[in-house]
């Protein structure tokens, strides 16, 4: 099984979406074939809590408008760390860097096909890599490049 037409052009459409909105690492996998609850998995993250707010806020309002979906489930709004939006056909995941790395969902689904991805959304990769180097923080770490927690 693979994932249906209608879950590619909604990842399609959040991954466009969420590199609008300056998103670091935006990734896809096909989860259809272990997964039986969704087809697919974005995952993008933010160097911020706010910046995570506002990329969730732009998946959602472009889903909608554009095609007509809305999550039936909204998660981890209150935090902003890590926002999931499930849209039953696809789940998104927007993550605070520092929970990007820690939770390494890449690495659970490292089996699954990844998904093609517009051309501004693959651009975003590495990114989250480089801004902790521009602020002084060791890639990936939450910490500083003394040690110290950022």
């Amino acid at each position: 099984m693979t994932a249906t037409d209608r879950s590619i052009e909604l990842i399609n459409a959040a991954a466009q979406a969420a590199a609008d909105r300056l998103a670091h690492d935006i990734t896809a996998y096909d989860v259809s074939d272990v997964l039986s609850i969704t087809d697919a998995f974005l995952l993008a993250s933010a160097p911020n809590d706010r910046q995570v707010k506002s990329i969730v806020d732009e998946i959602e309002e472009r889903l909608s408008k554009e095609l007509g979906a809305k999550p039936v489930r909204r998660e981890g709004d209150r935090d902003a760390r890590w926002i999931l939006l499930d849209y039953v056909d696809i789940v998104v995941h927007v993550q605070h860097s520092e929970e990007r790395v820690y939770y390494a969902l890449e690495r659970l689904w490292k089996d699954c096909p990844e998904l093609p991805l517009p051309e501004d959304a693959v651009k975003t990769r590495g990114k989250g890599a480089e801004h902790a180097e521009l602020n002084g923080q060791a890639p990936g770490s939450g910490l500083d490049m003394d040690g110290e927690l950022s």
